[in-house]
């Protein structure tokens, strides 16, 4: 996946999971509510990161699954991990996403999405929206959402740009420095990743 599309995606995930979830709300009222009030967002705090970080994490929090996002990325090695290191990924999972949303706002703050409509998952207890993501000048983007049912709440596990999941693009590179260091490796290297990020703020 280029930088660009890598980019995108992780500004759009982030789009529609900052506005806190209403248990009857579908997925697609979700994505249709708050991608309007995320775009609001970042035109008044794209001046102060450190604003703009915390509120990214705070609202985030009710909706994105961060513990499935994380065991689906890791793949097969998520259970050879002891809980601590499940713990320290899904963390340093979590900041990644907020650091690389922060690198994209100011690029991609004229985003427009459109819904597009939603078809079922693999059980009732699952849907994805249907999305494109449009820029001035430039082709739409198509986004699929992928939602799962918690209890009566939807969250977000996995995010497709043109066809390409999120999880198994980040499957691939985990599982290559995994088979090279180790899962403590992996942890490492997102640690390493993310303080650069922030030391170079």
């Amino acid at each position: 996946m280029n930088s660009f599309l890598s980019k995108l995606l992780l500004l759009t995930t982030l789009s529609f999971t900052t506005a806190v979830s209403v248990a009857n709300d579908t997925p697609e009222q979700i994505v249709r509510s708050t991608s309007k009030d995320v775009l609001d967002i970042i035109k008044k705090n794209d001046k102060d990161n450190s604003k703009m970080r915390d509120l990214v994490d705070q609202r985030l929090s009710p909706l994105a699954d961060y513990n499935r996002m994380t065991s689906l990325a890791v793949g097969r090695y998520w259970k050879s991990a002891t809980p601590a290191q499940q713990d320290a990924i899904s963390k340093e999972f979590r900041t990644m996403m907020i650091r690389t949303y922060l690198s994209a706002l100011t690029l991609y703050k004229n985003a427009q999405i459109n819904v597009r409509g939603t078809r079922a998952g693999n059980d009732a207890s699952e849907q994805t929206v249907r999305t494109e993501v449009s820029l001035p000048g430039q082709k739409p983007i198509p986004l699929d959402f992928s939602f799962e049912k918690i209890g009566s709440e939807w969250k977000v596990f996995d995010i497709s740009v043109e066809g390409i999941s999120f999880i198994n693009n980040h499957r691939n590179q985990f599982g290559a420095v995994i088979r090279k260091d180790g899962i403590d490796g992996l942890i490492k290297s997102l640690s390493e990743k993310n303080n650069t990020s922030r030391q170079s703020k």
